[in-house]
């Protein structure tokens, strides 16, 4: 046995570093077409196509490109669609980064489970159960209409190799209701349809003043970026060494917004390559997204700031955020998050002229609600039909899982990963699966 396991050690450790030194440098256009298949209970299957094209140039920056092209679009079943095209050139400008992006997003069921993290009741036992064992007949409690059109253009300077400076403008306008109970429980039969007696936790807001009559339905929200970069990272696809760390403060200005505000985003991101030529490599990430002020209107507060190549990140929960808990979970005027992560590479090999490797990882996620919004009489509200308040603040929101990855190119990344949040181990805790029971990912890249 274990002369078997020494065997096959060093035939692996032979195929990864024979690979390795037959890397191929890439140049010119790239192509990663893929379907774009997920599920939702309440949005329905997805599905669509998604293209990446890469463009490598003479391959004197691979493995980074020189410019890049991202264009989805997805339909669910349900009715809603997801359109986005991005940008990311590094040479059409001389001396200049340009990055944009376009996304038009209409979802009939967006996830809405109140403010604060713990400090909003999720009731999960509702959603598990349902009545007789229907549970779509309470999730759209929990659901909200959402419409997002938005537009970003990003530029980045160098100030020096690896400090940057950042300048964009951006314009998002929202449209949001009440879910539309039919279309959710399309196809199934009336008699479960959700109760129009119980409200959504939407409305429950808006009746208490939480959410103002201004802010309710959404609004036009455009201003200005600024910020600065380190980045040290080795690449940019999948790094295995450096620091990359960015400082942003976005303003929706008057005029061209409907109810301005003013944010800041702080996040260091660190790889370690624990065993060089990318085998193994730790990598963390601390994220601080905070309000100036004591006031943003709610539709602008679940979102981890992107500037650069790529769109603001749902959070926090979610794939981008804090896998295994749902999105949108924990939203405060402040949040605050972690992740650390151990990647594994234990194999890698070129084929068709094109440089392929396996991911493995380990990972544990996590956030928290640091500046809480006003909930002013929701911990009085004693006539609500379901539980709506729990904590009196909010915790550390945590969880723990694992992913696969396919690479080719050290860009084009196709990630599948499941995560599970702690309190779903926690059965004496009156946190038990306040954040779910946990959730898979299929996506693409790393989330950092």
């Amino acid at each position: 046995m274990k002369r078997t396991l020494v065997i096959s050690l060093m035939l692996l450790s032979a195929v990864v570093t024979n690979a390795q030194k037959q890397e191929i440098t890439k140049t010119g256009l790239n192509f990663g077409p893929l379907p774009a298949v997920a599920y939702d209970a309440d949005k329905g299957f997805q599905y669509g196509a998604i293209l990446q094209i890469y463009d490598y140039g003479d391959g004197s920056s691979y493995p980074n490109y020189d410019n890049y092209a991202y264009l989805e679009y997805s339909r669910f079943t349900k009715g809603s669609q997801l359109i986005q095209f991005q940008y990311d050139s590094k040479g059409l400008i001389p001396g200049l980064r340009w990055c944009s992006a376009i996304r038009i997003n209409l979802d009939k069921a967006f996830d809405f489970y109140g403010f604060n993290g713990y400090q909003s009741y999720y009731d999960n036992e509702r959603i598990t159960a349902g009545n007789e064992g229907q549970s779509f007949r309470f999730t759209p409690f929990y659901r909200i209409m959402k419409n997002d059109f938005s537009f970003k253009s990003d530029f980045l300077g160098r100030i020096n190799s690896q400090l940057q400076w950042e300048a964009g403008i951006f314009s998002r306008y929202y449209q949001i209701g009440n879910i539309d109970y039919e279309s959710i429980n399309k196809g199934k039969d009336e008699s479960a349809i959700f109760p129009e007696e119980c409200p959504t936790l939407y409305s429950i807001y808006r009746m208490l003043g939480i959410i103002s009559d201004k802010e309710a339905e959404g609004g036009l929200s455009s201003g200005l970026r600024l910020g600065l970069v380190y980045d040290s990272r080795d690449k940019e696809g999948a790094p295995s060494s450096g620091i990359w760390a960015e400082a942003h403060v976005t303003a929706a200005l008057p005029l061209v917004s409907k109810i301005p505000y003013y944010r800041y985003s702080l996040t260091w991101r660190q790889y370690f390559p624990l065993i060089r030529k990318d085998v193994l490599t730790f990598a963390y990430r601390l994220n601080y997204e905070g309000n100036i002020g004591k006031k943003a209107p709610f539709y602008a507060l679940p979102y981890m700031t992107a500037m650069g190549n790529g769109n603001d990140y749902d959070g926090m929960g979610g794939y981008n955020t804090t896998r295994g808990i749902m999105r949108t979970r924990v939203v405060g005027l402040d949040q605050a998050a972690y992740t650390v992560e151990l990647r594994w590479r234990p194999i890698s090999f070129s084929m068709f002229n094109q440089n392929f490797a396996l991911g493995l990882s380990a990972f544990s996620d996590g956030c928290m609600a640091t500046r809480a919004v006003d909930l002013g009489m929701l911990p009085a509200l004693t006539d609500s039909p379901v539980p709506v308040y729990g904590t009196d603040k909010d915790r550390p929101h945590i969880t723990f899982g694992s992913g696969l990855r396919f690479i080719m190119n050290e860009n084009f990344i196709v990630a599948l990963e499941y995560g599970t949040p702690l309190t779903h181990f926690l059965k004496k805790s009156p946190l038990y699966n306040q954040d779910g029971t946990g959730a898979i990912y299929i996506n693409l890249g790393y989330t950092f």
